[in-house]
């Protein structure tokens, strides 16, 4: 292998690494969402890793839908010894709106932000026993 041979077949494998034809690129403008019922909630989860609660702003629209919306606002920070060659994992705007369940008591939702996860928690309305709603009324 000839000197210059030798000297550039690391940029050529970088190249090749990083090279998005054989890689799969993820949408990295969209966090991952899970969403859980029980029996007295729903729970949204929003991956988020280096968000913080500033950077969310969670409100519900006058169709009464819950939308959560994400913005870094922090500057972005520069590298003084290099550059990216491949950057995935920066988010810079996001907006995600739910239409949410008619049995979801939209005056009690609360949010927080923990671990780099946002939780939303959208309570439930009590369900009314099935005895009281079927019930004989009297003729009189």
């Amino acid at each position: 292998m000839t000197p210059a041979r030798r000297n550039n077949w690391i940029p050529d494998i970088f190249n090749d690494f990083f090279d998005n034809n054989w890689m799969e690129r993820t949408n990295t403008t969209a966090p991952a969402i899970n969403v859980i019922e029980t029996d007295k909630a729903y729970e949204m989860q929003v991956a988020a890793p280096g968000m913080t609660r500033e950077d969310f702003n969670v409100t519900l629209d006058k169709d009464g839908d819950l939308v959560i919306k994400m913005e870094k606002k922090g500057q972005e920070e520069k590298k003084e010894n290099g550059h990216y060659l491949r950057r995935e994992f920066s988010f810079a705007k996001f907006q995600q709106t739910m239409l949410l369940p008619d049995d979801a008591v939209r005056d009690n939702i609360s949010a927080k932000m923990e671990n780099g996860v946002l939780t939303v928690n959208i309570p439930k309305e009590d369900k009314v026993k099935e005895e009281n709603r079927n019930r004989m009324i009297e003729i009189k």
